[in-house]
Formats: C-alpha cells, structure tokens, sequence
C-alpha cells in the first residue's frame, strides 16, 4: 500500500514538472522565434523593397496614383513632368523627396507623374501619349513636357532639384531664381505672427 503511495505522488509530482517543462518549452520556443524575425525597417540607403518610395521616404502618398495619367495631361496642354523609379532602388529613393519638394511649388500648375518602370508592358513601339516612350532606361529618371507635349528636359539620376526649377520656370514663363524671391513654404504660424507683434 505505501508503494502504492509512493507511486501516485511519484505520479503526480511527474505530471507537474511535465506540464511546467511543456509550458516553459512553449515559452522559450515563442520568445526564440521572435529574435529569428527579421524587423520591418525602411532604410534609405539599400536596394531593399520596402514599399512605396513616396509613401515611405518622400513623405509624400498623394503622389501614387498620380491625379492625372499624360493622356489625359497632353489632352489638356497641362506640363507634365514624368519621374521614371522603382521601389527598391536607393537611388530612387533618396530621389523621392525632391520630387515632393517639386510637387509644393508645382503641383498645381503640372500633371506630377510618378511612373514605376516595372509596370510598363513589353511592346516594340509605344505611342507618344504612353510614359513609357521617354524612359531611356535609367532611374530615376525626370522628363518634362511642356504644355505642346515636347520634351523640354531628359535629367537621368538624382538631378539637383534647381536644375528642374529653373526648366519649370522656362515653362511657365517665370522670372529666374536669380531675379525672383526664394520660393518657401510658408509655416503655420507665420498666418499668425501678424497678430503677436
């Protein structure tokens, strides 16, 4: 009888570590799998894709899907400015938030189109009203119509964005930066600051 005893709270004390050792196990499992996962960090510096490059480095969504396709632009004699990117370029990237900067003082004026070169379908010849007609297979890549639809710049790489400024100024007939005001956001408190002098 006191083997029997001994035996069930032999048992019993077995099952107890058992479970504890289940349950650690399970725990240490989940925890280890989490050190093995490899974080979501963007980084502006690698070939990775990550996403979007206007959502996440240019700071910028509204830019994809672009307002308005070139069709539609050269129908309007709108200028329209084509930046040819992919998504897991650095270059690109890093490209992005000029293009933003382009879209504060020129969104409204210019069809502002964002075109990733992976979407462009094989063909032999496309027509002059398709984007992909003047890419030269380069990215990222700017090419601005003016409002006849003729390509008045072909900049290839991270041009600096003065150089695409002082085209746009051409475009639209504005003064030279050299003769005009700084072009400058205007920060929210400046509607303010009237008031507090």
């Amino acid at each position: 009888m006191i083997l029997i005893q001994l035996l069930t709270s032999l048992s019993h004390r077995l099952k107890i570590q058992l479970t504890r050792l289940v349950v650690i196990s399970l725990i240490v499992i989940a925890t280890g799998s989490i050190w093995w996962i490899s974080p979501a960090l963007a980084t502006i510096n690698d070939d990775r894709y990550e996403g979007n490059v206007f959502v996440l480095f240019g700071g910028n969504g509204s830019l994809v899907p672009p307002r308005m396709d070139l069709p539609t632009s050269l129908k309007r004699e709108k200028p329209a400015i084509l930046v040819f990117y992919v998504d897991d370029s650095s270059d690109c990237k890093q490209f992005s938030g000029l293009v933003t900067r382009i879209q504060e003082f020129y969104g409204r004026a210019a069809s502002i189109i964002p075109v990733t070169v992976d979407s462009f379908i094989d063909k032999d010849k496309y027509s002059s009203d398709e984007p992909a007609y003047y890419y030269s297979g380069v990215v990222p890549e700017t090419v601005i119509l003016d409002q006849k639809g003729k390509v008045v710049y072909d900049g290839k790489g991270q041009v600096p964005y003065e150089e695409i400024d002082d085209v746009l100024r051409e475009v639209f007939d504005l003064l030279p930066r050299s003769e005009s005001e700084v072009l400058k956001r205007r920060s929210f408190n400046e509607f303010n600051s009237g008031m507090t002098n």
